[in-house]
This record gives C-alpha cells, structure tokens and sequence, in this order.
C-alpha cells in the first residue's frame, strides 16, 4: 500500500470458549459434529488453486471408533510433486511483488474467518477425525492457529520496522527478502495450529511453501486451506499435499530450489531429512533453512516444598490431556519420598475420576490414540513395565483396540532412574514416577538434566525459592520451555514462545519473532547523499 506508514491492529491472544452446559457454543458446536459425520467428503490435493485426485485413495477413519468413516483423501504421486514444485516457483514471481500490509491483510482476514465463520467446523473436524475433547480442540485449532496468524503478522512489521543507525549523509536500510525459492513444511497429526502455522509462517514473510499433512491429519488441515482461499490468499503460494513422507523427500531435496525446511515431528524422521538435505547442499541455488522442533521426554520435578494439590492436578492435566499425545507432556516426575507418602493416595483417586471415550461424549476426559501404530507402540511400552522386576505398575495400564484405540491413564513407579519409561519418549498417557531421598534434591536435580537426550518442556513445584533457583541453575539446559508451579504444557502464542534444543529440535521458537525472521533472507542497503570526490585520506598529507 502506497503513501502511508501501515500499523497492524493490536494482537490478544483468541479467547476460548468453555462449552459449557447450555451455552450456545456448545450447541454450535454438536451441530457441527453432525455435519462432519454426515458428510463422506473427498480431500484432494490443491495445486496452484486447482484440486487434483489420484488413483491412491486413502480412507480416513476415526480414532475413537473404527467402524466411523469420515471419508477419504488423495496422496500425490511424482508427478503431482513436480508440478507443485512448479506452481510454487511460478506464484513466488507474484507473491513476491506484494506488499507487506497486502500479505498482511490476507492473514488477518483468515484469522477473523477462522475465529468465527469457521470455528465450529474446524473444532469438529479435530475432534472427529483425531480424537481431540472440545476443549482441547478449541485451544488448539481455533484459538492457538488463529494466534499464530494475528501475532506472526505483528513479528513481521517488528523485522521490517528493525533499522540500523544512519549518520549524517547516509541513509542505510535493512530489507527483509523472502528465500529464494521453497520451503518446505512438514507438520505432526497431533495439533492443527502447527499443522497451520508450519506453511503460513514461512509464507507471511513472502515465501512459498509446499504443505504435506501428516497421514493421520488431513481434514482439519483442508478446511484451513479453505480458510486461506477465501481470505484472498494467492494460488500456489501454498500447495496442499498429502503423500507419503519418503517419497515426497526424495524430490523435494533433490531440488535446486529447496531452499528451507519448518518441521514437526519425531527425532528420526527429523534426522534422515537433515541427512538428505547435507547431501545434496552442492545442488542447491541458496543453503536452506531447518528449522525443526522434534520431541521430548517432558519433567516434573517437585521439592518437599510443594503446593500438594496443584501438583496432583498439573501430573493429570501434563500427562494426560488428549491422551499425552504432545510434545510437551509430562511422562516423567521426580517426587521427595516423604512428599510420595503424602500424594499417592489422592493421585490415583483423582485418576480414578478420569472418563475416557468418544470425544462426543463431553464428558470424557480423555479420547482416543491416533492410531494402530501408536497404540501398538505406547501398548509395549506398558508390557515392558509390567514384566519388569524394576517398576509397577500403580494406575492403569489396560489397552483396548476392540472399537477405538483405546488406553488406559497409566503411572508407573520406579526405583532406576534409567528406566525405559523414564528414559524413551513414549507419545501416549504414560507418566513414569521416580521417587529420590529427600536430602538429595540437589544430586537428582543433576540426574534429571543427564537423564534424557532431550530438552523441550519441564517445570519445578516448591514454594521453597532457594529450592527453584536451584533448579532454574541445575535444569538450564534441561528445557526451551520452563515452568514454575504449573504444567508443562500449554505454551500460549505471544506469552511463551515454544520450542526446545538438544534432541527437541533447533529451538526456533514457534510463536516468536525468532522463528519468523528465519524465513527471511536480510540484505543491507547503504545510500550516500554525499559520495567523496576524491581518493586520497587524510593520512596520505605529507608531514
């Protein structure tokens, strides 16, 4: 926009909606459930704005019940890939001439359609097609994905307004340019607000991003593709496609114009696309940008000191909120021996109290895992606690596939701080305790940081401050994300910027200005008003 200085509107964060009882939220959103129940839809892929079928159909069905079937969406074979590569090349001529208030204003209108118009339909589709409670679907992909748009749009105009000092005579200018050619986002199943912001933040900052959802997330992330169309965004500059994960690499890294990788997912995965891009960087016309966040083995650590009760309600609400299927949650907890004797009983009471079911059901606090995979997976996980002469098992512990995927809340207690389960990300509702001598804060502040390789989410429960400071000093690098007397989890866009180093990825901070500015690629302008006439310095006079 010419002749004027654009200031975006002031960002807050989306309230959420509670759903409760009677409220017409609540009704809006049952009604929602019904349409996506009743409607066999057909995801196809989007390339350059055109929808495009293949012969691999793939059913989608949900987690909670087996029997359901929502529909079906498309995966891209070669030649889809190829032409999305194509398409988004071909919109980088055009999206790059649009202006940073232009690119804005699409951002912000998507925001505003996904927060009304869009809301229910897309809670709903989280909740049915991933097995996501009410609640934990409105945080997720109406409040948290609307967030990630208003604020990367409020860290864009602080990059562009980030100028370096001119002196007299000088004009210098810092331009923020987008990267030369395509990024590529490749997000998790488990939240839609990263499945949202993984392709959108790169494109805010004027790139072009090619958009893989996950296998087991496709229908929540095409009725945001929805959203984006009819909020103005240009064709191809984000190309919607479901594919297989390695075949969908092999092309995207052997391209001369990858030029940046925004990645959610597991430590494997994150590895051999880091391995594949090192190897073809001779290929490429720009070294890309990786910026991953990957997983974690995510702590409680609690003092003597402690508030009892918030501590019992941040263990069940860390480890077991949608099934303990986030990065962020709580699988291990470090407990004083006398403060165990004084918890256990009312832990396991309130786990006694935990409803698991179809996400239709409000009642239930938990739902479903995603899939046969992961159940197999978390499901061995308790084998091994239960064979093991090593743990027992306290709480739970039954598995059942027979309708959905269904597993139980489950705590395992310990006496080796290398257990397995208190050692290996586990991804499901499994939180392992570990009980230390009360004299020893200090040394099991110590073993908790070397337990893990990785270092994303983990809090400290006292009231004691000499005892936080310590492990604030103890568990630095223990955590990108640190908490002090609540959860683990529930990092909030604009108030807690997310993300963890060592094993838990580059630590880019999603919510940030610091993951925004990675999609830039900066050039520095100097303009002299005064250009010297002649060569010769001072120095050179002669004595």
């Amino acid at each position: 926009m010419k002749n004027c200085k654009v200031k975006v509107p002031q960002t807050l964060n989306e309230p959420v909606y509670n759903y409760e009882v009677g409220s017409s939220h609540r009704q809006l959103l049952k009604d929602a459930i019904k349409k996506i129940k009743s409607d066999k839809i057909e995801i196809p892929l989007i390339i350059g704005g055109k929808e495009y079928k293949t012969n691999n159909k793939v059913e989608i069905r949900s987690p909670h019940d087996h029997s359901e079937l929502l529909g079906y969406y498309y995966k891209a074979s070669k030649d889809e890939i190829a032409l999305a590569i194509n398409e988004n090349l071909k919109a980088a001529k055009v999206w790059s001439k649009f202006d940073f208030s232009e690119r804005a204003a699409i951002f912000l209108k998507a925001a505003e359609l996904l927060s009304t118009k869009y809301r229910y339909i897309i809670n709903a589709a989280t909740m049915i097609s991933i097995s996501k409670s009410a609640f934990q679907a409105e945080i997720d992909s109406a409040c948290e994905l609307t967030d990630f748009l208003r604020f990367n749009v409020q860290y864009m105009q602080q990059i562009y307004e980030d100028q370096p000092y001119s002196p007299k005579g000088i004009w210098n200018i810092m331009q923020y340019r987008p990267l030369e050619g395509f990024v590529f986002a490749a997000p998790p199943f488990n939240f839609v607000s990263i499945s949202g912001n993984l392709p959108t933040a790169p494109a805010i900052m004027g790139n072009v991003t090619i958009f893989k959802p996950a296998s087991s997330s496709v229908y929540a992330p095409h009725i945001f593709m929805q959203v984006l169309k009819e909020a103005g965004l240009p064709d191809g500059v984000i190309n919607f496609l479901p594919a297989q994960g390695s075949q969908i690499g092999e092309y995207i890294f052997s391209n001369p114009y990858f030029a940046g990788l925004h990645f959610t997912g597991s430590v494997e995965t994150f590895h051999n696309m880091w391995s594949n891009i090192a190897k073809n960087i001779p290929l490429y016309k720009t070294y890309p940008r990786i910026v991953g966040e990957t997983g974690g083995k995510d702590f409680i650590f609690a003092h003597q000191s402690t508030d009892k009760k918030a501590l019992i309600t941040s263990i069940v609400r860390g480890a077991f909120e949608y099934q303990g299927q986030k990065c962020s949650a709580v699988s291990r907890v470090y407990l004083p021996k006398s403060l165990y004797n004084e918890i256990k009983d009312d832990l396991l009471h309130e786990i006694d109290k935990i409803k698991m079911g179809s996400p239709e059901d409000f009642r239930n606090f938990m739902n479903a895992v995603i899939d046969k995979e992961a159940f197999e997976k978390i499901s061995s996980y308790i084998d091994y606690a239960k064979n093991s002469s090593q743990a027992t098992i306290l709480k739970g512990g039954k598995c059942d596939n027979s309708i959905g995927y269904f597993i139980e809340p489950t705590v395992i207690l310990t006496d080796n701080p290398q257990f397995k389960t208190i050692t290996e990300e586990i991804f499901g509702p499994v939180v392992t305790l570990y009980l230390y001598d009360d004299a020893k804060y200090e040394e099991t502040l110590k073993l908790c940081d070397q337990t893990s390789p990785y270092g994303l989410t983990g809090a400290i429960f006292a009231q004691d401050r000499a005892a936080i400071n310590l492990a604030m000093e103890k568990l630095e690098q223990a955590a990108g994300n640190f908490y002090i007397n609540d959860k683990p989890t529930g990092a909030v866009v604009g108030q807690q910027p997310f993300g963890g180093a060592r094993a838990s990825g580059t630590n880019d901070k999603a919510g940030s200005l610091l993951n925004l500015i990675r999609w830039t690629s900066a050039r520095a302008i100097k303009e002299n008003f005064n250009p010297t006439q002649a060569f010769e310095y001072p120095f050179m006079m002669e004595e």
